[in-house]
């Protein structure tokens, strides 16, 4: 049987620790729920009980949510789960509310939600090709689209290109009613949700005017050079080989690419090979490209869609 432990938080600031605590405490109810330790606001002072590591977490994990709070960010029960996953990494979150790395764009500054996360966020911004691989709801096109984003704001590249294979589940472009914008955006949906929650819905459509940023189906790649921009291919387990090859080799002087998918998804037709798992066989021990492949644990959707993904991960249905 573990023995308990007993660790001790101070703070200097009680309005501040009562946010920390959350309404009716829900933020501490939460923390012991998912660490298995009990938690007592004794004044100024957090009181956790519990066994070793789980207590140390737990303390790791307040010290972050106070930090976030000290400098003016509310927090939420997505926060909280932000700090559990972190508590028992090396990330180091205590001192700037936040893991060491992170994406300022127009709206709001991004903080990784788990270790993942931030190493994905540290080889974008270290590396020019990336592969971000893994289940749905792990924040791959988001975080690279947040990256996209900061490096155009501060001039770094001149251009943010996103795209997407524009066959998807047997759905052809040419049966699809109206022009090619009608017909492929829904497929790019996503991207311009994430661009509409980091720059103001005014200066998107600016910039898409003015070609700062383009939204493009595969197809519309062929034959150029993407210079000085970042460039995200989506969903790429649904491109064919001969147009994965075509991706990678329009990549230009000055230019990131972030190639983004889940192998667990593939809509191609019986037969063909994905893009995206030739090219990360090829490519698994090229120099100067990253890849970085995240799980269930990574889900930072609704708490029910990680267990899904576990679930069907599990099961020999879909195997």
């Amino acid at each position: 049987m573990e023995s308990n432990q007993k660790v001790y938080v101070e703070f200097e600031d009680n309005k501040l620790l009562q946010e920390l605590v959350g309404s009716q405490d829900a933020n501490i109810i939460r923390l012991e729920q998912r660490l298995g330790v009990s938690i007592a606001l004794r004044g100024n002072q957090i009181v956790i009980v519990g066994p070793q590591p789980e207590s140390d977490y737990a303390k790791k994990a307040i010290n972050y949510l106070y930090a976030k709070i000290a400098k003016g960010q509310g927090i939420d029960a997505s926060d909280v789960d932000t700090a559990i996953r972190f508590s028992s990494t090396s990330v180091e979150l205590e001192q700037k509310g936040g893991p060491d790395v992170s994406i300022n764009t127009k709206r709001r500054m991004i903080f990784p939600r788990s270790e993942n996360q931030a190493r994905y966020i540290q080889a974008m911004q270290e590396n020019d090709l990336i592969f971000g691989l893994g289940a749905a709801g792990t924040g791959k096109t988001y975080l690279a689209v947040a990256i996209g984003v900061s490096l155009l704001i501060t001039g770094k590249v001149e251009r943010i290109i996103l795209t997407r294979p524009a066959v998807e589940a047997g759905e052809k472009l040419g049966f699809l009613p109206g022009d090619m914008k009608e017909k492929v955006d829904p497929y790019l949906r996503p991207i311009y949700d994430a661009l509409y929650d980091m720059i103001p819905s005014d200066q998107v459509q600016k910039r898409m005017l003015s070609g700062e940023i383009e939204i493009a189906p595969l197809a519309f790649m062929r034959g150029r050079t993407l210079s000085n921009a970042f460039v995200i291919l989506d969903e790429a387990q649904n491109t064919t080989s001969v147009q994965m090859k075509m991706f990678l080799t329009r990549l230009g002087n000055h230019s990131k690419m972030v190639i983004t998918g889940d192998m667990s998804q593939v809509d191609l037709p019986k037969g063909i090979t994905s893009g995206l798992e030739e090219a990360v066989s090829i490519l698994k021990d090229v120099g100067g490209i990253s890849m970085i492949t995240f799980d269930e644990k990574d889900v930072v959707r609704h708490p029910l869609v990680s267990k899904i993904v576990t679930a069907y991960a599990r099961s020999s249905i879909h195997s």
